[in-house]
């Protein structure tokens, strides 16, 4: 049986109650996205330290799933008449195919091959090559799968940096996959932290699943040690106020690795890192780019 999906460009201010009427009106589910993801204004909300934070993004795509008999339109007018909308926003409806959604998911990722000894093989593949470095991955709710360039950038910088016996933060841990990368590669220990429990629950699977001893926690009340090498995937806007922190949990001599950075950004990212490493020329990759340094 097909779907119906709505569509609906919303602001801040009405987002959640939106949602919430849809829901009431009906809607099978409904989920909202930032609608400035991938370009400079995407916001980051789930709670960095630091980081201002809100409910909701400034601007967002609310998403909901109905019945395929379903009066769509008449159901968003109903919604926005009871909050008090006068004209309807900016919306789309489409028809959603019957699938088999777990086969189709998991259709979209294939093993990646991040260098010529490392590669991320989903949990339901048979690896392509026994005899490397695979780390076996399912992706679960958390970011970091490795199809995305922030993530490839970042394991090849552990691939070509990761001598051996080296202590290892992962900030923004998402799957735990450069965590368990770092160990895999040679890294005496890692420590991955996310403000995401799902995240943290992920990271903790993954590891058991490579069989990789790293330890994953939400960042409340843990004070970081200092590491030998620190790597944080996440958003500019993050890593801008998690500077001084990223920078304490950064041994003298250490090595910092940030990621999530739009190739327009690097510039302002890297005039705050340069207060306290060395940083390298940004490496780029489909508009994103990988930054790194030793502490001074």
């Amino acid at each position: 049986m097909p779907w119906l999906t709505l569509s609906v460009r919303a602001e801040a201010n009405y987002a959640e109650a939106l949602s919430e009427a849809l829901l009431a009106h009906g809607a099978l589910s409904v989920d909202m996205l930032d609608a400035d993801a991938d370009t400079p204004d995407e916001q980051a909300i789930f709670g960095e330290p630091g980081e201002p934070t809100s409910a909701v993004w400034q601007h967002n795509l609310v998403n909901a799933l109905f019945e395929n008999d379903a009066d769509v339109a008449g159901i968003l007018q109903a919604s926005c008449d009871d909050i008090g909308l006068a004209a309807l926003p900016e919306h789309r409806v489409e028809t959603l195919e019957e699938n088999d959604w777990v086969r189709l998911t998991q259709a979209q990722f294939d093993p990646i091959r991040i260098s010529q000894r490392l590669w991320i093989v989903p949990t339901w593949h048979t690896p392509a090559d026994p005899a490397a470095i695979n780390i076996a991955l399912d992706p679960g709710l958390a970011f970091g799968t490795g199809s995305h360039p922030t993530t490839r950038l970042c394991l090849r910088w552990l691939d070509e940096n990761i001598k051996g016996g080296e202590t290892v933060l992962d900030y923004g841990c998402g799957s735990g996959i450069l965590a368990i990368a770092a160990m895999k590669l040679g890294a005496g220990s890692a420590v991955g932290v996310d403000v995401d429990a799902q995240a943290v629950k992920s990271s903790r699977d993954n590891a058991a699943a490579n069989q990789v001893s790293a330890d994953f926690f939400l960042p409340e009340g843990k004070v970081l040690d200092q590491h030998d090498v620190v790597v944080a995937n996440i958003l500019t806007n993050p890593l801008r106020a998690l500077a001084p922190l990223l920078a304490s949990a950064t041994r003298s001599g250490g090595r910092i690795v940030l990621s999530g950075i739009l190739a327009e950004q690097a510039d302002d990212v890297m005039r705050i890192y340069a207060q306290w490493f060395d940083l390298a020329p940004a490496v780029l990759e489909d508009g994103w780019c990988c930054l790194s340094g030793m502490k001074r």
